[in-house]
């Protein structure tokens, strides 16, 4: 797991399993909800998670020249992510949708903003404890991209609650 100890090179790599995690458990709940509209608010937020891995990757292709993309592939084939973004392994998050099943939009709301908020502190932390100063900057994108889900959560929150009124 991750500290905020880590160069940047690892620090990228512990960034985009967690990513990874995160997408992998969104794509199951998305998978395993009643609800069309919580399908889609799941699905959508994959597809946000598998956009940052692409960032993480780029960016860490960048530097590390000799990191090819096929090599980079490979990687993520072999790699397993059981933590998400968030820094709750993707087995109890897993298990929750198993327990609870996410029947309706505002349930996978709730899931949703309680993983975005702790990855934002998460990352907050990260960001905090770095001491290398590009892994810093690279804690601090995922904060402002973890404040923007949060964000878009909201907004679709308040739109529920006026719709359910």
């Amino acid at each position: 797991m991750i500290t905020g100890k880590e160069n940047l090179l690892q620090a990228l790599i512990e960034v985009f399993l967690m990513e990874k995690g995160t997408n992998e458990f969104y794509n199951d709940a998305s998978g395993k909800a009643s609800h069309s509209d919580a399908k889609n608010i799941f699905r959508e937020l994959a597809d946000w998670e598998k956009k940052h891995m692409d960032f993480i990757q780029y960016l860490y292709q960048s530097i590390n020249e000799e990191q090819g993309i096929k090599s980079f592939e490979e990687f993520n084939n072999r790699t397993g992510a059981p933590f998400t973004e968030a820094g709750i392994p993707v087995k109890n998050l897993e298990a929750r949708i198993e327990k609870y099943t996410v029947k309706d939009e505002m349930g996978a709301l709730t899931l949703a903003m309680e993983i975005e908020g702790k990855a934002y502190n998460l990352y907050h932390k990260m960001h905090q404890n770095a001491e290398d100063t590009n892994a810093k900057v690279v804690f601090k994108e995922m904060m402002e991209q973890e404040v923007k889900h949060v964000e878009y959560l909201k907004k679709l929150r308040l739109k529920l609650v006026k719709i359910y009124q």
